[in-house]
């Protein structure tokens, strides 16, 4: 198991971006949480196998229906979190 961490900007608040995250990842199988920063980005962390991490970073940049995504900046997180589903926050 692999767990990533992901900044997504744009219009990312207000627009169902964190909903429709959940449901992506848990259409993949990943677990891990969709939170809002107070700066205005999303945080997204997922765990789960590369082919579906992948498959969610390549995701991000379509968001949600109402959401314009300007940037994705992705990493590896070292130390993994076992998460039990997919949250919002």
């Amino acid at each position: 198991m692999s767990c990533m961490r992901c900044i997504v900007s744009g219009r990312v608040q207000g627009v169902w971006f964190r909903e429709t995250t959940r449901r992506k990842a848990l259409e993949l199988g990943l677990t891990g949480q969709a939170l809002n920063l107070r700066n205005g980005t999303v945080e997204v962390t997922a765990c789960g196998n590369e082919q579906a991490l992948r498959a969610l970073r390549d995701w991000l940049w379509e968001g949600s229906p109402m959401s314009r995504v300007d940037d994705v900046h992705c990493e590896e997180v070292v130390e993994p979190v076992r998460y039990a589903g997919f949250h919002t926050g």
